[in-house]
């Protein structure tokens, strides 16, 4: 199984409403928030049973991040969605 890779720019004070629609849209494997030239600030690895339990944590750590600066990029590792085969 591969990983799709997708990065975004995104505003400081968009960052906790981007990563939480992120993870409510479900597949993802991990979250990287990058400053402007590509330096990682936060990695978040993501798993199904974690989420809720350690959410809100996470989420007061990325506002800090959003005071810190206007805009980072924000790469998302989603697991790539593989269909089977039907055989006839």
């Amino acid at each position: 199984m591969s990983d799709m890779k997708n990065e975004f720019k995104v505003k400081g004070e968009e960052l906790i409403e981007f990563i939480k629609k992120a993870l409510h849209e479900g597949n993802v494997r991990r979250i990287i928030i990058k400053d402007n030239k590509g330096n990682p600030y936060m990695e978040i690895p993501v798993t199904f049973g974690v989420i809720g339990f350690f959410i809100a944590p996470i989420l007061i750590a990325v506002g800090a991040l959003a005071a810190m600066t206007g805009v980072f990029s924000v790469e998302i590792v989603r697991r790539k969605n593989t269909t089977a085969k039907k055989h006839k």
